[in-house]
């Protein structure tokens, strides 16, 4: 059957969404979602979210990377399933949803989604970087001239490095100018540099306070794709009511044919 979808994009992260309430889209179809996510046979996403009931919180989020395997937590994708369901009618300005990760709370407040992530707990420091899971798990390491950098190449050297072994792991590669902090992510899943990387965003914004390069508690972040924010209330083990904050906006809505 055809199929309906919408397309949103969190700060240039995209993905295909899919209101599966009634049971239209198979999860078993994971070569469906690598062509629908295809950039040049497809439709074109860095990933592909399904938003589906659930028994008790307001629904369930399903989230495929877009080489259409079932993934880990993506907190773009999070924000925009969350604009998503406003715009679909199953939520108003605030709500609870279940993910891969678990149970998170979200609102929408003057078009930017306020996601609260799962609590961090440990963070894994090393000569050259850092290794934290934010839903997802994340190497962070602090290079020089970032805007120059070929994180395609680099990134994927560590990611299939024997450091993470076959599951690998999400590589960021963050600089600070001055209080300025940025960073550009290789995402697994997607195999490239994407322009925003929620999970990935969470984890340096971590990353910069346990390192002391800031005290502040709330920090903005560049990433390609625009500006994310991310807040949290550091405990005696870890990090704790962690907020990432940013914008999340529908493209356009279209048809997926027999």
């Amino acid at each position: 059957m055809a199929i309906p979808f919408f397309k949103y994009q969190g700060t240039g992260n995209d993905f295909i969404m899919i209101d599966n309430r009634q049971d239209i889209f198979s999860k078993n179809d994971t070569k469906l979602v690598k062509q629908m996510c295809d950039r040049k046979f497809g439709i074109g996403a860095d990933g592909l979210i399904l938003l589906e009931n659930h028994k008790a919180l307001d629904f369930t989020m399903v989230y495929f990377n877009a080489d259409g395997n079932p993934s880990s937590m993506c907190g773009n994708g999070g924000r925009c399933i969350v604009a998503f369901a406003k715009q679909l009618g199953v939520i108003q300005d605030e709500t609870v949803f279940d993910a891969v990760d678990g149970e998170h709370e979200a609102r929408v407040e003057n078009d930017m989604v306020h996601l609260k992530m799962q609590d961090v707990q440990r963070i894994e420091t090393f000569e050259d970087h850092l290794f934290l899971n934010t839903g997802s798990p994340h190497h962070v390491q602090w290079v020089e001239n970032l805007a120059l950098y070929d994180v395609r190449s680099e990134g994927a050297k560590l990611r299939y490095s024997d450091l993470y072994g076959p599951a690998g792991s999400n590589i960021n590669f963050a600089e600070q100018t001055g209080t300025t902090f940025s960073l550009r992510t290789y995402e697994r899943g997607v195999e490239d540099e994407t322009l925003s990387c929620g999970t990935g965003a969470t984890a340096v914004a971590l990353a910069i306070h346990h390192h002391g390069k800031t005290d502040s508690r709330e920090i903005p972040l560049k990433v390609e794709g625009g500006n994310l924010k991310v807040t949290f209330e550091p405990v005696a083990e870890g990090y704790q009511n962690i907020y990432l904050i940013g914008p999340a906006q529908a493209v356009y809505t279209g048809v997926w044919p027999d």
